[in-house]
């Protein structure tokens, strides 16, 4: 599913407007990203969590050619699934 398709399914499941449930979509997406880019934690429940994690630095090898390199650390963004999404997808 795409956001356009995710924005049509919001639409009628909510008896909303394609234009307000972009709306919408795009004010969670914008609120996610601004508490995440603060090092927040974002839970709703049933559905799962954001967060955010530091990766550490590492030494991985080249695929082509084998040789090492170096990956530096970065923070990246974690979702782990609530109980309720992972036993509907069962």
């Amino acid at each position: 599913m795409n956001k356009a398709e995710l924005i049509d399914q919001m639409a009628a499941n909510a008896g909303l407007s394609k234009a307000d449930a972009k709306r919408a979509l795009d004010a969670f997406v914008d609120a996610t990203t601004g508490a995440l880019k603060k090092g927040d934690r974002v839970a709703l429940v049933g559905f799962g969590s954001f967060g955010v994690t530091k990766r550490n630095a590492r030494t991985g090898r080249n695929p082509q050619t084998g040789a090492p390199i170096q990956i530096k650390a970065k923070k990246v963004v974690k979702f782990k699934a609530g109980s309720d999404l992972a036993g509907s997808v069962q």
